[in-house]
């Protein structure tokens, strides 16, 4: 078998430039003032990806500012908007980020046609994140395993910003257990992940298609948000009733992006890892595939370079139908060498 290179080769997808998020908003929006929501500053980021639970710093309560004090009869406004919203993500032909572009320097087509308009246009590097971690406990995966659940841990330290992100944990194996459902405190975030034990079967799919139906679904926020899944798994699955295919199109519905991290370490090309790119390509995310353990800490800490540095375009399809079926998105660079790695898709509403 080909035996793949250390760290994060084997990317077709990236090579490609991928796919990225993209939010749908189509239907009746209700507009309303009910507060003003005050976002917490990013703590400083100095501290090792690999934290152990018990040296996990406990999390300090973010900041909001109610709306008890707003009048009861503020007139409520109602509007069919038609529009898509896409996360998106820029790298030049390193890799690395560029961040300092402009809507003139993308084309963006709606199933194969220009957009008839572009409403909005903006880098965002500081949307809240919605983000589900679902860790691989099944008796395949064991080597790593417990560092892998501290580099987890360091992880969330990390990227969650007390009053401001959430996360939630999930260990599967031929079934999904949430240890620690959503918050924003840290140490109940640690002691989730330090409560997976491995053993048994693998229900990958079932896993994604449960965690981004019953978690990340139905958005019931005011404001903008990132909403992201981080897999560890050698991508195996022998256990599901879902398939692929129908995991795939949840998280497309439910506009998430799937991340994921081999936690096969054997230095060979196998099945799972075209299993991992593949769901992470469709949704805009991307597949790392570290074989030295200290590269899996570089791939959390891409994790979170990538979910800090996207653009957001919103914009009207040309001709749209709220017919209930897929649209295909393409976003391209119109500067050489530039790639995009943006969302395939987007299933419409029907009416």
């Amino acid at each position: 078998m080909a035996k793949r290179q250390q760290f994060g080769e084997w990317q077709p997808g990236i090579a490609r430039g991928g796919l990225a998020s993209l939010k749908l908003t189509l239907g009746v929006f209700a507009i309303a003032l009910v507060g003003v929501w005050v976002p917490a500053p990013a703590s400083a980021q100095n501290s090792p990806y690999v934290i152990a639970a018990s040296d996990a710093a406990s999390a300090l309560p973010g900041a909001t500012v109610t709306a008890n004090d707003v009048d009861e009869s503020i007139t409520t406004i109602k509007k069919r908007v038609d529009e898509v919203n896409v996360l998106f993500i820029a790298t030049d032909r390193h890799g690395k980020f560029v961040r300092n572009l402009n809507q003139t320097d993308f084309s963006i087509f709606d199933d194969h046609k220009p957009v008839e308009s572009i409403l909005n246009f903006r880098r965002e590097t500081d949307l809240p994140i919605e983000l589900g971690l679902l860790m691989d406990v099944s008796g395949s995966v064991q080597g790593r395993f417990g560092f892998e659940k501290d580099a987890a841990t360091g992880f969330l330290q990390h990227i969650i910003r007390p009053g401001y992100d959430r996360a939630f944990v999930v260990g599967f194996n031929k079934e999904s257990r949430v240890t620690q459902d959503f918050t924003d405190k840290m140490p109940l975030l640690a002691a989730g992940v330090q409560r997976l034990n491995n053993g048994g079967g693998t229900a990958l799919y079932d896993a994604i298609y449960k965690a981004c139906k019953d978690k990340l679904l139905h958005d019931q926020f005011d404001h903008p948000v990132r909403k992201a899944i981080v897999i560890l798994s050698d991508g195996e699955d022998n256990q599901s009733e879902t398939t692929r295919a129908q995991a795939i199109e949840m998280a497309q519905r439910a506009e998430v992006l799937i991340y994921a991290i081999s936690t096969d370490d054997s230095g060979l090309i196998l099945r799972g890892d075209k299993v991992l790119e593949d769901l992470a390509s469709a949704t805009g995310g991307r597949a790392f595939f570290p074989y030295k353990m200290k590269d899996i800490t570089r791939s959390f800490a891409a994790i979170e370079d990538e979910l800090r540095s996207q653009y957001d375009v919103a914009y009207k399809p040309s001709g749209f139908d709220a017919d209930g079926r897929y649209h295909s998105i393409e976003i391209t660079a119109l500067k050489k060498d530039l790639q995009v790695r943006a969302r395939r898709g987007y299933y419409a509403p029907r009416q």
